[in-house]
Formats: structure tokens, C-alpha cells, sequence
């Protein structure tokens, strides 16, 4: 077995009426739905990194939780078809700005969708698990 990467995610979030919905985004290759996220960077912190990946593969910016809310284990498809084992520390993003264009924008799409339907559209356990827990300690 390999080391486990660390990754940094985002959950943009916003409220509409009585609902929380979350923000998706489709991974480059397998156009799963998963959290933006990236790996960290020397000269940014981890919520700096989470900030800016929302903002790279999601066009959108918010208040950032100033701690982690959690993590989830995962893995990492890399170029040459390997996975790698990471775990996700995850910061809210109370989004508050929706950009219509964005770095990734033609590479990525994006959807917003209920709290408690977003375990279900995702394909990895380990996010399906936190977003239930998110789901239900929004309710």
C-alpha cells in the first residue's frame, strides 16, 4: 500500500427558502459527481486551497468556514490510470457569489441540488456518507 494524499475540498452550500442545497461538479475524466477539491499547495493555506479550487472547477465564491466540518476517504485517478488513496478535509462555502464564467468552465459542469438528494447522484461512499451526515445535521 501507498501513502494517502491529503486533498482540500469545498462545500458550497446555499439556502433557498427552507432547503440547503449543495454545489456538485463533474470530475474532468469520469464526469462523476464529486466535490471541487485540490491538493495542497506551499505558499496557500488549506482553506485558501478549498477557496480556490470552488472557484477554479465551480465558478463560485463565499464565506469559508475558518475549520475543517469533516473528512471522507477517497481516491485520486492519476494520468497513467492508477488510483491513489487520499482523505478529503472539507471547509463550508456559504456561497454568496455565482460566477457565469470561470476557469474550468468548459471542462466541468455544475449543479446545485438538495442536501438530502446529493448522497444519492454521487458514486464514491465515502462522500455519499458526509453528505448524508451534512444533509442531516442541516435538518
Amino acid at each position: 500500500m501507498g501513502r494517502t494524499l491529503i486533498q482540500y475540498a469545498a462545500l458550497p452550500f446555499r439556502k433557498q427558502q427552507e432547503d440547503v442545497q449543495v454545489l456538485l461538479v463533474t470530475s474532468r475524466e469520469t464526469k462523476r459527481w464529486i466535490l471541487p477539491k485540490g491538493r495542497p499547495e506551499k505558499k496557500i493555506g488549506a482553506r485558501a486551497v478549498a477557496a480556490q479550487e470552488a472557484f477554479e472547477e465551480a465558478g463560485v465564491a463565499g464565506a469559508m468556514s475558518e475549520k475543517t466540518i469533516g473528512g471522507f476517504p477517497s481516491f485520486k485517478r492519476l494520468p497513467n490510470g492508477d488510483e491513489v488513496s487520499t482523505w478529503v478535509r472539507v471547509y463550508l462555502l456559504d456561497v454568496d457569489t455565482e460566477f457565469s464564467e470561470w476557469p474550468e468552465k468548459a471542462e466541468r459542469e455544475r449543479k446545485w441540488i438538495a442536501a438530502e438528494e446529493a448522497a444519492s447522484v454521487v458514486s464514491e461512499a465515502g462522500l455519499a456518507e458526509f453528505l448524508r451526515r451534512f444533509s442531516a445535521s442541516k435538518s
